[in-house]
């Protein structure tokens, strides 16, 4: 086999990894950078209006044969998991090229399609990989198996063919509310020779050795919502379930209602899982449809979508009615759109995402006007991926013969870890032997 990392050996996010065997070729994960040439965050809307030629000639597409630049096309694109950094370009490949992932991964595309202005997964070309089950494709088999990250449906990749064999971690971390699905990674590995592990490092060099578990965290939300006199406003993911189970938790246990938005009760509805509740009012979740996202399905004409939790639907009056016996999902696009303006008093937004994003003008903003009532925001977050005291563990119980790092600015810090150790440059090939 040859492997060839086309972005992601020396920056985090806009992984695309080509594999070759034989006569077939697969790319795995078609991601958009986190930021541009110039350091600044990736502003997707600069594909709008633009040509694969003009993309491929400005370099933000990756110049892969048959996928964005000319050539053959590939047999297969794998994607191990939803968040736009794995997927973002995929409207950019050629469009006759199937597209291999989990159910989670295609369903929490179609969430982010629908709410989150993402990429969906054309449903014609979509091909699942079912987590255990091999999937030929061409020269290769392709097993996915579950990881924990901090997207529903997320997959680790083992590709083989000719004797040879690839683990592809995709991003990946230990310490969330699934700790079982490392181990049965570990254990489908045992008596195989795993010939070179393409293994994220995104916390290195960043001098993260260890964070919070999800189960510490969901202890910190429950402090700080027993402290709380006013509303409580929950930040995060729809599509992170780890988080999503913690906050539902936290009001469970300090006595207040889950205020699901109409996104996130979406994303309940689609993953439907036991440790979940449905997003009803006899399962004790009310729903909000902030104005944006309401107006929004109505323009597009997505009713089906919009009607479908009305039944459970709560207004703003009626939580303001009762504040402390609340804890809503919040983004900062309701201040204005539908809290008037004005944060009521005393309110408190737990603020659960990477902390980057505080610096962005519309949460500065927000934030100076839940002080203005009186409120506070306080962070509360863990990452979603993996530390680097539980790398070294990781790669400890995969034990490949070579490790390529990936999705890090930091890649040199892997030969403190592990040896041997191969630092690729974009578009650089290297030969599995």
């Amino acid at each position: 086999m040859q492997l060839t990392i086309y972005r992601g050996s020396r920056e985090i996010g806009g992984n695309c990894v080509e594999i070759c065997s034989g006569h077939s070729r697969i790319v795995v994960d078609v991601g958009i950078p986190l930021f541009d040439a110039d350091g600044e965050p990736f502003d997707a809307r600069v594909l709008e209006g633009k040509s694969t030629e003009e993309l491929l000639k400005q370099k933000i597409l990756p110049g892969v044969p048959g996928l964005f630049a000319p050539g053959p096309a590939p047999d297969a694109i794998l994607l191990s998991h939803a968040h736009l950094d794995h997927t973002g370009f995929l409207t950019c490949a050629h469009p006759d090229i199937p597209v291999y992932a989990t159910k989670g991964t295609s369903k929490m595309m179609h969430a982010g399609g629908v709410f989150a202005r993402g990429v969906e997964l054309p449903r014609e070309r979509f091909r699942e990989l079912v987590p255990g089950q091999e999937v030929v494709i061409g020269d290769f088999r392709v097993t996915a198996f579950p990881v924990d990250h901090s997207v529903f449906g997320s997959a680790a990749l083992l590709i083989e063919a000719n004797g040879k064999a690839i683990l592809y971690s995709g991003d990946v971390r230990l310490h969330g509310r699934k700790p079982g699905m490392a181990e049965r990674l570990w254990a489908a590995l045992q008596g195989k020779t795993v010939d070179v592990l393409v293994m994220e490092g995104t916390h290195l060099g960043e001098g993260k050795s260890k964070g919070l578990n999800e189960f510490k965290l969901e202890e910190e939300i429950v402090q700080h919502i027993q402290t709380a006199t006013g509303l409580v406003l929950a930040s995060f993911s729809p599509q992170h379930v780890d988080r999503l189970v913690a906050f539902i938790r936290a009001a469970i246990r300090t006595g207040r209602i889950f205020v699901a938005d109409v996104y996130c009760a979406y994303v309940m509805h689609l993953i439907n899982l036991e440790s979940i509740p449905r997003p009803t009012r006899e399962d004790g979740i009310l729903v909000f449809y902030p104005s944006r996202l309401a107006s929004s399905l109505k323009r597009r004409r997505l009713d089906k979508i919009h009607d479908m939790f009305l039944t459970g639907q709560v207004t703003l009056a009626e939580i303001l009615e009762a504040p402390a016996r609340h804890l809503m999902l919040f983004r900062p696009s309701m201040i204005d759109n539908d809290f008037g303006g004005r944060m009521p008093e005393r309110v408190r937004c737990l603020f659960s995402r990477w902390e980057g994003y505080l610096n962005q003008p519309d949460w500065m903003d927000a934030r100076s006007k839940i002080e203005a009532a009186g409120g506070d925001l306080i962070p509360v977050h863990t990452s979603g991926h993996i530390f680097v005291q539980d790398l070294a563990e990781f790669v400890r119980r995969v034990n490949p013969r070579l490790l390529v790092p990936i999705h890090t600015r930091a890649p040199e810090a892997f030969q403190g870890i592990f040896e041997p150790v191969r630092v690729l440059r974009d578009g650089e090939p290297l030969e599995v032997t």
